[in-house]
């Protein structure tokens, strides 16, 4: 049996061993730069077609690598080769087995790989350098979790209500083939998790990383295989969501997709999977975690610097490029007047700039589409709130965008109701802690959120009342632990699936009953 399952520590005072390791990273992924990863299809290798190049978006002249491009064709093969490779090889492996590749996997990241992968999270996606190892930390932490917890769902006896007469046994077993997409904000971790949660359980994978970050999917790939994961059980198809992503979709062999990312793809996924091809026996299950409008509620009398910290931290961390940022926050009576200028004074003191350099703590927004649509909502910003902080870009080298705040914002407001994905934090003002309740749970969003108080009657009203997925008192909105907080959320912001969680894997597989008459 393994051994308990514990987090991955984060990083968070780099010594000198580990600065140099995260160097040497970026030389390695720089010595890549000129080179083509191929496509993993129907077992092999393929080298030749069109590229997707990826990009610094610190330094947006210099590219990191390029991947094959796959298309709708050569994704529908991807399908139908992993629908063989499922039915006639991977559903019959041992789960001892598929649980030993994720316990390699994770080894291999944690002594050989880790910083390697660091460093292509700062170059690829622009995170620093401890949200980068949080990345990496939680790929290691689901591949350990899910290990230990396909062992326990398909590995041991599940227990049931005795019957004299009659043996009864319930097994879970794996659905078929799963067409992961994952996002460009955690492209390791959350790519890597759905990935994994579908192969330790017995199903093959069709995998549709990010057209913006492909590399480090591509890498985490080749990490795989190391440990020892078969060829053919794991296509790999990077591509665009309207050629591959909707074939790996529509697929009648398709059995479930896991998707994470915006509200507007989720809902297209959704009423896709909803229509029957033709020649298509089952039901087609869906993983769809989408967007956040995630708030901080701050209470009278609550600790108000331990509040500006946490607010900070959580709005313009990885540039608030996260489902779980803190994109409102708003304060109870006086708590406004008094943490909103400590907010703003943090906030002002951020160092931007090139992640590769490790004391900046704000980098670039991910690509120029995302820099042009933030600015748009600032823009709109300035006719709803008071600017208090920022709004305005930063290095023309990179997609950099200032962490901007706007104060006085009403509860009807854009800047308030919709997501925008980026360093903007709108404030609002509560005359009451129940308004403030309202305030909270006025959009369409149901994700994270977190209260600031000390008062134990306002603790359990929003224990009930405050309506997201993903509830914190006395801290930070984001940053959820494997094991510890399930993720996930109500509403638009997606099915709830509670990824790290004991359940999870419950989702990747159905329920067999079998029943033997003992008494013949």
């Amino acid at each position: 049996m393994p051994t308990p399952f514990v987090n991955e520590p984060i990083t968070v005072n780099w010594t000198e061993d580990r600065i140099a390791a995260v160097k040497k990273g970026f030389v390695k992924v720089r010595e890549r730069a000129n080179e083509i990863r191929p496509l993993r299809l129907c077992g092999e290798l393929d080298k030749d077609g069109e590229t997707i190049e990826s990009y610094n978006p610190s330094n947006h002249s210099e590219m990191l690598g390029r991947v094959i491009k796959a298309n709708g064709d050569l994704a529908k093969r991807a399908v139908e080769y992993a629908h063989d490779k499922f039915t006639n090889y991977w559903r019959k492996t041992d789960v001892g087995m598929r649980a030993r590749i994720l316990m390699r996997a994770a080894g291999l990241m944690r002594r050989k790989y880790r910083d390697e992968l660091n460093a292509y999270l700062i170059l690829e996606s622009g995170k620093n350098w401890t949200e980068a190892d949080a990345d990496t930390a939680e790929a290691i932490d689901f591949c350990e979790f899910y290990a230990r917890e396909a062992m326990k769902l398909q590995g041991e006896p599940q227990p049931l209500t005795d019957l004299p007469g009659e043996d009864n046994n319930q097994y879970f077993i794996p659905l078929g083939v799963v067409s992961v997409i994952p996002p460009w904000n955690f492209p390791l971790a959350i790519m890597a998790g759905m990935t994994v949660a579908a192969l330790v359980t017995g199903n093959t994978v069709v995998l549709k990383p990010a057209s913006v970050t492909p590399l480090i999917a591509a890498r985490f790939v080749e990490i795989l295989e190391e440990a020892g994961l078969p060829a053919g059980v794991l296509q790999f198809v990077p591509g665009g969501g309207s050629d591959v992503g909707n074939a790996i979709v529509e697929h009648p062999l398709t059995r479930m997709v896991a998707f994470t990312g915006s509200k507007e793809v989720g809902l297209g996924i959704a009423e896709k999977c909803g229509k029957l091809a033709q020649g298509q026996i089952w039901i087609k299950r869906t993983i769809l975690e989408m967007g956040g409008k995630d708030a901080m509620l701050i209470d009278e009398g609550s600790d108000y610097e331990d509040a500006a910290n946490a607010i900070v931290a959580a709005a313009f961390g990885f540039q608030g490029q996260k489902c779980s940022a803190c994109s409102r926050a708003i304060f109870v009576g006086e708590a406004y007047d008094k943490v909103v200028p400590l907010v703003v004074e943090k906030t002002k003191a951020i160092k931007m700039g090139p992640t590769e350099e490790r004391g900046n703590f704000m980098g670039p927004v991910i690509d120029k589409k995302a820099q042009e649509s933030i600015m748009k909502y600032i823009a709109v910003g300035t006719k709803e709130g008071k600017l208090l902080a920022g709004a305005k870009e930063g290095d023309k080298s990179g997609y950099f965008i200032e962490p901007t705040i706007f104060g006085e914002v009403k509860a009807d407001a854009r800047i308030h109701c919709e997501e925008i994905f980026g360093p903007v934090l709108a404030l609002l003002r509560a005359k009451t802690f129940q308004e403030g309740l309202d305030i909270v749970n006025s959009t369409e969003y149901g994700l994270t959120g977190a209260l600031y108080s000390r008062k134990a009657e306002h603790l359990e009203l929003a224990r009930r009342d405050f309506h997201v997925g993903n509830l914190y008192f006395n801290r930070k909105c984001t940053g959820a632990l494997v094991g510890s907080q399930p993720f996930g959320g109500f509403n638009m912001s997606g099915t709830d699936s509670k990824a790290g969680g004991k359940e999870y894997l419950l989702l990747f597989t159905q329920a067999k009953l079998v029943s033997e008459k003992t008494s013949w």
